[in-house]
């Protein structure tokens, strides 16, 4: 079986969701006997050097990156307000990746190709008329949920007018595109259900992004700080943005009156300029961690304080496999079989939220079960190997 993959992000370094879920579900077909080519947009403001890629992984999946600056501006706001398509889609489509795709389609025969996300799939008609491969979807996010949700808070009048034009296009374009393919790949349970309004379940397979246990094994760091709360994400994602204003706004000062010597680290990719204000004693900020572990090594209780998105939440991912004591909210938590108060605290309401917090970094005997728990439900659940093995199977049976 052979398979490309196209991607509207270099997925090396895998240091956010939607890298690891690319990165991670090529190594994971490269280890169950697949071919695998990948080519990717390289955007402009998530720009990955091709120098960085192990040169292994470059030679197993034919790798290819196409430089575009995918950046909105002003000119492009306003002109797609005449435009019948989204401008979450058109950005990414351009004639260099679309002769790029051609000659790809041209010089090679493909199974199956996988989208990653949604937004590459203006490029289906190139994929019908040079290759005669299955399309498949594979749908990191239900996109214009993520989008209703975000928008309910917005309160400037214009922008949120923008905005909702936007989503309603954003959907109609989404559904349509699930006629156009032939099967979707859900990353969670609770898309699969959404989906399952709008498609038949026969031509889905839900797959959830795995990881390499094996990897994860975490060391408490010799700084290591007990009074210590962190949220580890990419602060250029609204959603993220919004999680860490709520949690700081709603949370952080009923943390800090009953734990005054606690620190809350905003850690991630591309920080904010009003979220780097907030710094005090008690804030601190680190921004483009070059290796995970440092974090998750280093500071004691995670959030996930998500008021909105879609999908899976890759760092949650991350913070089980490594063992941490996670709090998030039924959102962050969605899409993953996790049992709350068992394998990590779940809470809606901001006392709550801030209470299981503080329960937390009080109470070391339930942080510690919670701590085992979590890497046991990582072990049995989120083996990247055994999960793409099974998307594999999926595979093999629609070809056969």
């Amino acid at each position: 079986m052979r398979i490309l993959q196209l991607c509207n992000k270099a997925p090396f370094p895998a240091n956010d969701g939607s890298s690891i879920a690319i990165y991670n579900m090529s190594k994971g077909l490269l280890n169950n006997g697949v071919g695998v080519d990948l080519m990717t947009i390289n955007t402009k403001k998530h720009y990955k050097s091709d120098q960085n890629v192990p040169k292994s992984f470059l030679e197993n999946t034919h790798y290819l990156s196409v430089y575009k600056n995918t950046n909105p501006n002003f000119i492009g706001l306003i002109a797609n307000l005449f435009s019948a398509k989204t401008y979450f889609e058109t950005r990414f489509y351009f004639h260099e990746f679309e002769q790029k795709l051609i000659e790809k389609l041209q010089g090679n025969t493909f199974d199956v190709v996988q989208f990653e996300g949604f937004f590459m799939l203006s490029y289906i008609p190139i994929i019908r008329q040079f290759s005669s491969a299955k399309i498949v979807l594979r749908a990191h996010n239900i996109e214009h949920i993520i989008w209703e949700r975000h928008n309910r808070s917005i309160t400037n009048p214009f922008k949120k007018a923008y905005l909702t034009l936007q989503t309603k296009r954003l959907k109609k374009q989404e559904l349509k595109a699930l006629n156009q393919v032939d099967y979707i790949v859900p990353i969670t349970p609770t898309d699969e259900q959404i989906f399952a309004q709008w498609v038949d379940k026969s031509k889905m397979q839900t797959i959830l992004t795995g990881v390499d246990i094996a990897e994860y094994q975490l060391e408490k760091s010799a700084m290591f700080e007990t009074q210590s709360v962190f949220c580890f994400g990419s602060m250029d994602w609204l959603p993220n943005q919004q999680a860490v204003e709520w949690f700081l706004e709603s949370c952080w000062p009923i943390i800090l009156g009953k734990i005054p010597s606690c620190k809350f680290i905003i850690a991630g990719r591309n920080i904010p300029e009003f979220l780097k204000q907030k710094a005090s004693i008690n804030i601190e900020i680190l921004e483009n961690v070059p290796i995970s572990n440092e974090i998750y090594s280093r500071f004691n209780i995670m959030v996930v304080p998500l008021q909105s998105g879609s999908g899976l939440r890759i760092k949650i991912v991350e913070g089980l496999s490594f063992g941490k004591a996670i709090v998030t909210t039924p959102i962050g938590s969605e899409g993953i079989d996790v049992q709350n108060n068992r394998d990590l605290l779940i809470a809606e309401a901001p006392e709550k939220f801030a209470h299981s917090v503080i329960e937390l970094l009080e109470n070391k005997k339930l942080r510690n079960t919670i701590e085992v728990n979590a890497k046991s439900f990582a072990m049995e659940h989120l083996d990247n190997t055994k999960l793409t093995a099974t998307l594999v199977r999926f595979y093999n049976s629609i070809l056969s």
